[in-house]
């Protein structure tokens, strides 16, 4: 039977909640169910990660429907491959890894464009008072704009480590390079965005 990701029978609905609410229930858990047939295990996992593996997704390939097609291909991915993750890295890791790989094909062809509000925001300093809450929206726009002045690689790093909390060692993973070249990278973004958020009148510290 195909399977499907949206459909689940109304007396397995209080199940998924259940199993989506408790905290006990890990992703891990989740996968090893996933790897023995468990449909209600898969839809738990997908409506706890699709949101942000999309929103990953859409901004490699810059296109809603290719992204959408790629999800369905990420997690159908997952059901059948359940059985090989080995837990050396979190599943959320291991879901990223995956979608990166699918959208490198698309990726090459597609244009630069700017990041969205959302990512322009994830970045914002969390030290920030909630008295600089509308100059940090007034900023959104500039930021978004620096964003899209960083190369591809860079912007990558960006967007793994400040909007998706990654580790250097999850985006190392997550990418297939090195340590060293992630925080190599890092340095440089960071270097890069100073400079330009300078240029556009915002003086301030980087993390």
């Amino acid at each position: 039977m195909p399977l499907n990701l949206t459909a689940i029978s109304r007396d397995k609905l209080h199940e998924s909640r259940d199993l989506t609410a408790n905290p006990a229930t890990s992703d891990e858990v989740l996968i090893g169910r996933i790897a023995n047939g468990d449909r209600l295990a898969m839809q738990v996992l997908f409506a706890r990660h699709h949101v942000r593996v999309y929103r990953f997704v859409l901004r490699l390939v810059r296109e809603e429907a290719t992204a959408e097609d790629l999800i369905s291909e990420v997690f159908l991915d997952v059901w059948r491959q359940a059985g090989r993750f080995e837990g050396r890295s979190q599943v959320s890791t291991w879901l990223l890894a995956i979608a990166r790989f699918k959208a490198l094909s698309v990726l090459r062809r597609k244009p630069e464009q700017e990041l969205d509000e959302e990512m322009a925001e994830a970045i914002e300093d969390s030290s920030d008072t909630p008295d600089v809450t509308l100059e940090k929206k007034q900023k959104a726009d500039v930021i978004r704009q620096c964003l899209g002045g960083l190369s591809a690689d860079h912007r990558e790093i960006i967007d793994l480590v400040y909007y998706h909390e990654k580790s250097v060692e999850e985006a190392a993973e997550i990418i297939g390079i090195p340590e060293a070249t992630v925080k190599t990278r890092m340095f440089y973004a960071r270097k890069k965005l100073a400079e330009l958020l300078k240029a556009q009148g915002i003086e301030r510290g980087w993390p």
